[in-house]
């Protein structure tokens, strides 16, 4: 095995450097991983774990020019958010 990591890979961190990277309490991340609100992340085993490029991305499509500007919805209306069931109603 190489004692190196690959250059090529991404670097993960994970929830508290992820959080510390961002400047948000660790509790404040997690709680945008249940709502589907933050960056993308990764489950190694039982570690969530995110890579750098992927909070980065997340920090520039966060981006807006001013207060009024629309979130951009990535969801469609009729999906349910991740780990949620839809319920039919009658």
């Amino acid at each position: 095995m190489q004692g190196k990591a690959d250059s090529n890979w991404p670097r993960f961190v994970r929830t508290p450097e992820a959080a510390r990277l961002l400047d948000l309490s660790p509790r404040t991340l997690e709680k945008h991983r249940c709502d589907g609100t933050g960056p993308i992340f990764h489950k190694l085993g039982g570690r969530v774990v995110y890579a750098v490029s992927d909070l980065h991305a997340w920090v520039a499509a966060s981006a807006r020019r001013s207060t009024s500007e629309a979130v951009p919805n990535s969801r469609s209306s009729d999906t349910p958010p991740a780990g949620r069931v839809a319920v039919a109603t009658r």
